[in-house]
């Protein structure tokens, strides 16, 4: 079941997020969240924007949501999207169902464009993204550095309306 998120999903949110920083390059932060930390983003983003939970029997298995792409006024219309899983959810199609309610949300409301930025070796999330109709626009080379390896960035885009 896909629905929007509520306070009571920050801890699982932050314990998914959490893996994500401590043991892979998929996220860029190098130190883990607190629930307090993980709460106040989800509200500031969450107040704003589109944001969303699969829950699987009681258990958020993955969130997507969409925020800000630049802080200028001109790029009011473009936002960044988002989506992390549960290391014991992927490979189910969760992600590929969270991304489409989040594309058609802001379809909804309106938005032009989003834009996913993506770890240069994460596969899955570029071939989810090629998937949903998203396509490279961008490629960073070395620009991040975790884990003891210098990381590309590739950028993708969605045009939501001609």
């Amino acid at each position: 079941m896909i629905r929007r998120v509520t306070p009571q999903d920050t801890a699982a949110i932050t314990g998914i997020y959490n893996e994500y920083i401590a043991h892979t390059v998929i996220s860029f932060e190098t130190e883990p969240l607190s629930e307090t930390e993980m709460q106040r983003r989800i509200g500031q983003i969450s107040a704003a924007f589109p944001y969303f939970v699969y829950e699987i029997d009681d258990e958020v298995a993955g969130y997507c949501y969409a925020h800000e792409w630049k802080e200028r006024a001109a790029y009011r219309h473009t936002l960044e999207t988002t989506v992390y899983l549960s290391p014991r959810h992927t490979g189910k199609g969760i992600g590929l169902a969270l991304m489409q309610r989040l594309i058609d949300e802001c379809r909804n409301r309106g938005y032009h464009a989003l834009i996913a930025c993506i770890t240069g070796n994460n596969e899955a999330s570029k071939a989810l993204h090629a998937k949903l109709g998203f396509t490279q626009v961008s490629h960073f080379k070395a620009v991040g550095y975790k884990l003891g390896q210098w990381l590309d960035v590739v950028d993708y885009e969605l045009l939501l309306t001609p």
